[in-house]
């Protein structure tokens, strides 16, 4: 069975092809033959047609011209534009240079020392370009335990004080040898300090005065621009140290 349908397609692919290449055409059987012989009847003296070489740099130059004459000519600018450019122009030119920024800086508290240094650092400084202001040195005020007879009294009360947990330092100045357990900008700090520190079982301690109310001054200066800047270093060495800040 298999043998018939294997030579069924053998001679099946056999007539095909001879009908296909027209070996059949006797007979009858052959393609439909696909030509048009009308469009040759179509054409106008086919034998004059001629075949032209074209010339590169002779096609860019042409279409390079017939672009440029094809665009359209800038046109002139009117009065009134004109008139507006030459103005910015002359305010641009006429604009004055920008202002020097001034800032204000300030240092201090100075005492009345080291103002009296100030205003002779100051003397040669444009008029207005500095000022003292009076800004008082509140007093201060400590909580005191001492004066001790000698370092082995003064470090037995240290050992005494650690083992209570509060928090000490030395006095420092005329008020050696002693221990300062906190120091405040009023006596009624430090006096509720001292009344903590009873709780604790110190006994011994009391408040003092340890500096006065006194007059202090803070240097000023309102306007520092650049040009005055270098004028102002001849203040730096009467400052005491301090630095220049930015006005509060």
């Amino acid at each position: 069975m298999l043998r018939l349908a294997v030579i069924a397609l053998l001679l099946a692919n056999a007539g095909y092809y001879a009908w296909s290449q027209g070996l059949l055409k006797d007979w009858g059987f052959a393609p439909e033959e696909q030509a048009e012989p009308q469009r040759m009847n179509q054409q106008i003296r086919p034998e004059t047609l001629q075949i032209l070489r074209v010339n590169p740099s002779k096609t860019s130059s042409s279409s390079s011209s017939s672009s440029s004459s094809s665009s359209p000519p800038p046109s002139p600018s009117t009065p009134g534009t004109a008139t507006a450019s030459a103005d910015v122009a002359s305010s641009a030119a006429s604009s004055p240079p920008p202002a020097d920024t001034a800032e204000c800086l300030q240092a201090g508290v100075f005492d009345e020392r080291q103002a009296d240094a100030l205003r002779t650092a100051a003397a040669n400084l444009p008029p207005g370009s500095w000022l003292l202001e009076p800004t008082p040195i509140p007093g201060r005020w400590m909580v005191y335990m001492g004066r001790f007879e000698d370092l082995e009294t003064l470090d037995r009360k240290r050992a005494e004080l650690r083992a209570r947990k509060v928090d000490h330092d030395r006095a420092g100045g005329t008020l050696e040898y002693g221990l300062s357990l906190g120091r405040f900008s009023s006596k009624e700090a430090a006096e509720r300090e001292l009344a903590n520190l009873g709780n604790k079982g110190v006994r011994t301690a009391r408040v003092i005065q340890e500096r006065p109310e006194s007059p202090g001054f803070t240097l000023r200066l309102p306007a520092v621009t650049d040009a005055l800047r270098p004028q102002f270093d001849a203040l730096r060495s009467a400052m005491a140290g301090k630095t220049l800040r930015n006005c509060a």
